[in-house]
């Protein structure tokens, strides 16, 4: 186990309770009658429990340990250029309106030793999607669990999203999308190792849609 484990549980956001199905389903049920739908119906009987087993599956990042997730997958490589995962899709529910917001993340870090398994970026992301979230904040979140995990020369997240809380209600805007990004170390600092990863992710990228 690793020393920093504590430092990595907090990074990441870790909680140990287990969701409650029960008030879950209480909940959802309130809302089918508080929207005057009747709850014993046919294609209602079931939906409140359904509803309780889709959030424990949507929202298990918060449950996510991080070190279990890692699996011992952190390698000491001498190599020391860039490593990029591009296209990486996630789902995620907006924490204003629990409505979904889906898109794609690309996530680059340099080595500085220690390079960690190609599944294990994706996983991450999940992770951190798998919650009530802003885009904004899981962009960060992803840089920096890497960032504790590699101790890297920089850390690099673009993350995509197209909201269906701006698509179906509001604005209802189809085809705005938005672009967060969270840059660290060399990235930051380095005008040229940034637009190398920008210059990357943006070849060949194909417009998000649903």
């Amino acid at each position: 186990m690793p020393r920093n484990k504590e430092i990595i549980d907090r990074v990441a956001g870790l909680l140990t309770d287990e969701i409650d199905l029960e008030k879950i389903t209480a909940a959802a049920e309130q809302i089918l009658e508080a929207i005057g739908e009747d709850s014993n119906r046919e294609g209602l009987k079931k939906t409140p429990e359904r509803v309780a087993h889709a959030y424990q599956e949507l929202l298990d990042g918060y449950r996510t340990d991080p070190i279990e997730l890692l699996n011992e997958a952190v390698f000491h490589v001498s190599y020391d250029e860039m490593v990029i995962v591009r296209d990486i899709e996630y789902y995620s529910l907006c924490e204003h309106h629990m409505l979904p917001f889906i898109g794609r993340a690309h996530v680059a870090y340099l080595p500085n030793g220690k390079i960690i398994g190609l599944s294990k970026i994706p996983r991450i992301v999940d992770m951190f999607a798998r919650r009530l979230q802003v885009q904004e904040r899981m962009t960060r979140q992803i840089a920096d669990l890497i960032d504790e995990l590699l101790h890297p020369q920089g850390v690099a997240v673009v993350v995509e999203g197209l909201h269906l809380c701006s698509v179906m209600r509001g604005v209802k805007k189809h085809d705005a999308r938005m672009t967060t990004s969270a840059m660290s170390g060399a990235f930051r600092n380095n005008m040229s190792t940034r637009q190398e990863f920008l210059d990357n992710i943006s070849r060949g990228a194909a417009p998000l849609h649903f």
